[in-house]
């Protein structure tokens, strides 16, 4: 029998969200380790001591015959090793997570750097960028403005209150037009900003627009 919800949260949920920071990454890279922190740090720094204590116990207690029999176990995702070189990366991650809390020494403040960072900064972002200007959305709206009056009208106004904050958080951030151009196309979106707009100048009028509350232009 699998792990209900509640004890795989209680047991491996940060875990969880260490090894998924890596994900699509060369393994041992550093830049996913810090991505991880540096969100963190920001956003939740006790669940910094969680995740230690959790890759601590699962590297040093790995799932027997009989939870892997049973299912009751948490299946680590591919992240490019062999399942005998698992226990040693879980513990080298635990080492490093610890010496970040131990010396009060998060990474200095930056844009995100990897695929699991800019969603985890900005998941609403992601959201609205992901579900409506998706590859095939002339299909579906006519242009950029039906899609943003959708999201607009079927989306919880306490949401797009916060879609309009990440938008305003990520144009403060000190990144080129082509940094733009990968930032969005991280988070989701699948087609060219419409003409004449760059991809920052898009989202600065989609961030003026929410904020006036939106009716289209």
């Amino acid at each position: 029998m699998s792990l209900k919800p509640l004890e795989h949260d209680r047991k491996y949920g940060e875990l969880d969200e260490v090894v998924r920071a890596h994900l699509g990454r060369t393994t041992g890279d550093e830049e996913a380790l810090t991505a991880y922190l540096r969100h963190t740090w920001r956003t939740r720094p006790w669940a910094l001591a969680i995740a230690e204590h959790q890759l601590r116990e699962y590297a040093e207690n790995p799932p027997g015959r009989l939870r892997l029999r049973l299912g009751e176990f948490y299946a680590v995702p591919d992240v490019g090793l062999p399942d005998t070189e698992i226990q040693a990366w879980l513990r080298a991650l635990t080492d490093r997570i610890r010496q970040s809390v131990e010396n009060g020494d998060p990474p200095p403040p930056a844009a995100p750097r990897t695929h699991w960072e800019w969603h985890a900064r900005f998941p609403e972002l992601a959201q609205f960028l992901g579900g409506w200007f998706f590859q095939d959305m002339a299909d579906e709206f006519t242009d950029d403005d039906a899609a943003i009056q959708d999201y607009v009208d079927t989306t919880d106004p306490g949401l797009v209150a916060r879609l309009t904050g990440e938008l305003y958080e990520l144009l403060a951030l000190p990144l080129t037009e082509s940094d733009y151009a990968v930032a969005v196309a991280e988070l989701g979106m699948e087609v060219d900003p419409p003409t004449p707009y760059s991809p920052s100048g898009w989202l600065a009028s989609v961030a003026v627009r929410l904020a006036g509350g939106y009716e289209g232009r």
